[in-house]
């Protein structure tokens, strides 16, 4: 086994350099056609996620795996490779994979234990599937990953040591009042409809929000959502992305997270939303100051923020709405959650009175000080178990194709023997050729069957990889035949195509379905 991880991540890089590597999603197909064409890789997939890039692939050679890895995740993550380099780290054979088991259980996710980062894993082996990039090793891997992930959160405790991006941007976006609390009566706006933006909205109506606002710029999957959430109990409709201005004046809190290149609410969007005029925002943005809001009515109107379209002027007066307070105990009247890497919302957002950003930077500084739970070292624990047994199965899977070349050498020497057999013994009838066929087999197979077995318990333990080459050094046994036995066996358990236009569809449903369970 040669697997060789390289990549970045929060932990590595800031995220101003995350957020400038970002891969899109054919920048990503490009990458693993790349990886495959370079000498050192046979197989690789890619793990992108909105705080991680990871490359990983079954390299011949160490050095050449590195330096070649290391360019191409240069070339198509846009970051020269003398910016990039000194936040890439490395991990090979055995720590490759305890760091993707790290990883599948939450450990290294920027909210420990949080769940999401499995439909990530999912989705990155589906994406080697497709492309016919994973070969055995990674499929074996990512399946494994995908297990052990499931049985860290089914036998520990540690979802209780943190929760999704989403829930935790929700509890950054209340400043310490509970998210319930926070979410009555409460208008949003969700902007995307993919995998994370789906989960927020139906995190939003889990947590008692009045009413989801969903535009996406594909309007069957908007509407396809927002049916979901009205399903589910919630009250949601589906809008338009031109209608994203307008309704950013009716919301008190916005979610956004698309695969946007550019941004997608501006820091002028967002001072229109709150009546503030557009060329003030843009200089304080410019000049880094915190600009005053105008209001373009009276100083009453500024409560309104956020009514229902109907009657939610009148319903305002009567009954004015409680605002949680910012830093400086002033009011909050629009709340930004943007979990896009890129950025959906302009950072500059955050100087405007009365608006509280959180977005991917500020969730690690605030996750930084998250305290751990006690059944994180559990969680280690088990990870550190299924490192050493995977470990061990994939080095007793190496001398396989060896083991298999010797009983079918073996095999063929009984063939060649019986034959000549009967060409010196003709009067033999069929009987007795077949009882001597059966002898000479159960002699050859008792010989094999103890070193055989041996030779595989060996195999499975660290530096037992030697003992392939012992064997086919002993029984002179031909090379091309175990490469053979070996492909075939790649070929036999080689992954098969993913129904990938079916999985985009669906993405979004199934955070739905998952965020309201």
């Amino acid at each position: 086994m040669s697997l060789l991880v390289v990549g970045l991540s929060h932990r590595s890089a800031p995220v101003s350099v995350l957020e400038r590597a970002s891969l899109a999603t054919d920048a990503k197909a490009k990458l693993l056609q790349d990886t495959l064409a370079s000498e050192p890789a046979a197989e690789a997939t890619v793990l992108a996620t909105c705080n991680r890039i990871e490359l990983y692939a079954d390299v011949e050679k160490f050095h050449a795996g590195v330096a070649e890895l290391s360019t191409l995740l240069a070339q198509h993550s846009g970051v020269g490779l003398e910016e990039l380099t000194p936040y890439l780290y490395v991990h090979y054979e055995d720590r490759a994979v305890h760091h993707l088991f790290s990883v599948a259980c939450g450990l290294d996710s920027m909210v420990v234990g949080e769940g999401q980062i499995l439909g990530q894993i999912k989705d990155a082996l589906a994406l080697g599937q497709e492309l016919h990039t994973a070969g055995r090793l990674i499929n074996d891997l990512f399946q494994q990953a995908l297990r052990v992930g499931k049985r860290a959160h089914s036998e520990t405790g540690i979802d209780r040591a943190g929760q999704s991006l989403v829930t935790f941007g929700l509890e950054q976006l209340a400043a310490g009042a509970p998210v319930a609390e926070w979410a009555v009566g409460k208008r949003a706006l969700v902007i995307g409809a993919g995998s994370m933006s789906s989960l927020a909205a139906a995190t939003l109506v889990r947590v008692g929000v009045a009413e989801v606002v969903v535009a996406n710029r594909t309007a069957e999957r908007a509407e396809r959502l927002a049916e979901i959430l009205n399903e589910s109990g919630g009250a949601a409709r589906a809008v338009p992305m031109d209608d994203v201005a307008e309704e950013l004046t009716r919301v008190d809190v916005a979610v956004s997270c698309t695969g946007a290149t550019g941004l997608v609410l501006t820091v002028e969007d967002v001072a229109g939303a709150l009546g503030l005029q557009a060329d003030a925002a843009a200089r304080a943005a410019e000049s880094g100051h915190v600009p005053q809001i105008r209001a373009e009515s009276d100083p009453n109107s500024l409560e309104l923020h956020g009514a229902w379209a109907d009657n939610g002027e009148l319903a305002a007066q009567a009954q004015p709405r409680v605002r949680p307070l910012d830093a400086d105990g002033k009011a909050v009247r629009l709340a930004l959650l943007d979990l896009a890497m890129p950025r959906d919302i302009d950072g500059a957002a955050h100087r405007l009175d009365g608006v509280r950003l959180v977005d991917i930077e500020s969730l690690a500084d605030a996750a930084a000080d998250a305290p751990m739970a006690a059944d994180v070292d559990r969680v280690r624990s088990i990870v550190a178990d299924e490192v050493a047994a995977f470990g061990a199965a994939q080095r007793a899977a190496q001398i396989t194709p060896t083991v298999v070349a010797l009983r079918s050498m073996a095999a063929d020497v009984v063939t060649n023997e019986v034959a000549r057999l009967e060409g010196r013994l003709p009067g033999l009838d069929a009987k007795q050729r077949a009882e001597i066929t059966q002898t000479v087999r159960r002699v050859v197979d008792k010989l094999l069957h103890a070193p055989t077995v041996r030779v595989k318990q060996l195999a499975s333990e660290p530096g037992g990889a030697g003992y392939a080459d012992a064997l086919r050094e002993l029984f002179d046994l031909d090379p091309q035949t175990v490469a053979a036995v070996s492909r075939a066996d790649g070929l036999k358990g080689g992954p098969e195509k993913g129904p990938q236009a079916d999985r985009d569809d669906t993405d979004g449903a199934e955070s739905a379905k998952r965020g309201r369970a």
